[in-house]
């Protein structure tokens, strides 16, 4: 009787095999169509205002902490390229 080799297989190579998005792209994608969501909407609506304001308050000191502003501009710029934010806008007018 033969024995075959096995070897443990990557997350990445199952992945790739599976052909499903790992579990990073998509909450990155969901954060990206929340964004998205909250953009369309009037001023007036709570997720609008809470999505741009400013607390006032100092920051702590030591290395500043993730801001969800700061993800969705990083997964636009991986997701979309480095002006995601420009086609973003053009594709309002096509509508």
């Amino acid at each position: 009787m033969k024995r075959k080799n096995w070897r443990i297989l990557t997350n990445e190579e199952i992945y790739a095999r599976v052909k499903i998005p790992t579990i990073i792209e998509t909450i990155r994608l969901n954060r990206l169509r929340w964004f998205g969501h909250v953009q369309r909407m009037e001023y007036n609506r709570i997720h609008k205002r809470v999505l741009y304001m400013n607390l006032g308050r100092t920051r702590w000191r030591g290395r500043p902490r993730n801001r969800w502003q700061g993800e969705v501009r990083e997964d636009g710029r991986i997701v979309g390229g480095e002006e995601w934010q420009e086609k973003r806008i053009g594709w309002r007018g096509a509508d």
